[in-house]
């Protein structure tokens, strides 16, 4: 149950990103629960790859890199899914920072133990 309401919480987070950058359309909510999903098995999948790969540059940048990673796996599921678009590099940046805070605000407020 905890693992659904965590998908509606990132589901709900993706679809308030185009109230706050006019650079993201989200179209529907089903889009954006798609989205939420094929972004958690991403996460879950191939961000380890990526952190691993890149762990030279992580260290130097003293952990800024993932950042950058984030940018570029939330900018990939974009490109992935109908429904979910971002205008650039810098947008999926800026969205992805949002989204982390606002699905972190959110499951804080919505999901006590």
């Amino acid at each position: 149950m905890r693992l659904l309401l965590t998908w509606l919480i990132n589901a709900l987070a993706l679809f308030a990103l185009p109230y706050l950058m006019s650079s993201v359309h989200v179209s529907n909510f089903s889009a954006a629960i798609v989205a939420a999903l094929v972004l958690g098995l991403v996460n879950t999948l191939i961000r380890p790859l990526l952190v691993l790969l890149t762990l030279p540059v992580t260290v130097l940048s003293l952990g800024l890199f993932i950042l950058v990673i984030n940018a570029l796996l939330f900018w990939g599921v974009t490109q992935l899914v109908d429904g979910i678009a971002v205008a650039g590099f810098f947008s999926a940046f800026i969205a992805s920072i949002l989204y982390s805070i606002i699905s972190w605000a959110l499951s804080t407020l919505l999901l006590k133990k």
